[in-house]
């Protein structure tokens, strides 16, 4: 417990005002920026999920790539219980591979093919010193898989390519569990498995959450499953957070016409959607750093004002437990009055 003189305890897990701009060319340098100005905090204490949500190029991988420290950040940090990762000694570095893990899109990747997939296991059950005897090893092993919903016997003894993509995933939440750590990065857990596995795979994520004590930071650009799992979320849109707050409220009643756009956009009972169509086409376009001003949103924004063009909109809170980046709300949360030009269309 930290005293009035300690203060409380820095976040596990800190991105404080990131930026990541990725430069191209040769004779002409151009950055595009990937992610701007984002910050999000992980504490101690209570397990939570948060979901960050956006389309195609809004940010969401490279995000998790940051919080990882698989690439630096060209603006702001990443911490580590108050650290800087670059700035963690050894020991925190290896408590830090433990206490944070990754969960990827795509499984194959995690493999190394030329091993069977009892070598991804028995790695992290080695490496972290979770059994003390080759025996104690395997009940881990075999009781994580079945965690997941897998029998050992059809699953150990096969190389990667032997298993199905579902099989693949199960394998790494295994590991995962087998590790317990307290934060998972779930980037796009199950977009490459069949409907019939994703409520498998999204339960024993929120197992670990529920028994384990494990935080999720759930990347996706699927609201629904986002709404279903998730206590917060961040709707990110071309690298900058375009609403954030309680998951009900951002999703039953968006406020930035963005998120506005993304709820209308999920999919209803007869599996009709515009998303990945008329959204995902401005989504994937690169954003040139040079000329990185003004709402990212404006040129698609029925409510654009000349002052969206001039300058982007701060992240202000709206209500107890939300926060939207849009001239449309005053800091008290009361609605400007919406004097619109015509938006281009994109």
């Amino acid at each position: 417990m930290s005293s009035p003189l300690t203060g409380p305890p820095p976040p596990l897990l800190e991105a404080r005002r990131v930026t990541m701009v990725f430069g191209s060319g040769l004779l002409r340098f151009r950055g595009f920026v990937a992610l701007e100005d984002l910050s999000l905090a992980i504490h101690r204490g209570r397990a939570t999920v948060v979901a960050i949500a956006g389309e195609s190029g809004s940010g969401k991988t490279t995000l998790a790539r940051l919080l990882l420290g698989i690439i630096p950040p060209t603006g702001g940090s990443i911490h580590y219980n108050g650290t800087p990762l670059p700035a963690l000694s050894a020991q925190d570095r290896l408590a830090f591979r433990r206490d944070i893990q990754a969960i990827f899109q795509d499984p194959f990747e995690s493999f190394n093919p030329f091993y069977r997939v009892d070598h991804v296991l028995a790695t992290a059950v080695r490496k972290f010193g979770l059994a003390t005897s080759p025996a104690g090893a395997r009940e881990l092993v075999e009781r994580a898989l079945r965690q997941v919903g897998l029998r050992p016997d059809e699953t150990l003894g096969r190389y990667p390519h032997q298993l199905s993509g579902g099989q693949r995933q199960r394998v790494m939440v295994a590991r995962a569990m087998l590790i317990r750590p307290r934060v998972i990065i779930a980037d796009e857990p199950v977009s490459m498995v069949d409907a019939s596995l994703r409520a498998t795979i999204l339960e024993s994520l929120l197992a670990m959450n529920r028994d384990l004590g494990c935080s999720i930071v759930y990347i996706t650009h699927d609201l629904a499953t986002a709404y279903q799992v998730s206590e917060r979320i961040l709707i990110l849109y071309r690298g900058v957070v375009a609403e954030a707050g309680d998951v009900d409220a951002v999703i039953n009643r968006p406020q930035h016409p963005y998120t506005q756009l993304l709820v209308a956009s999920i999919p209803t009972t007869t599996g009709e959607s515009r998303w990945g169509r008329e959204a995902g086409q401005v989504a994937a376009a690169e954003i040139d750093a040079a000329s990185a001003r003004g709402c990212r949103f404006a040129d698609r924004c029925p409510h654009v004002m000349p002052i969206c063009r001039a300058s982007a909109p701060p992240l202000r809170q709206t209500e107890p437990d939300r926060a939207v980046a849009c001239y449309l709300y005053h800091p008290d949360g009361i609605p400007l009055p919406q004097t619109t030009e015509p938006a281009r269309s994109a």
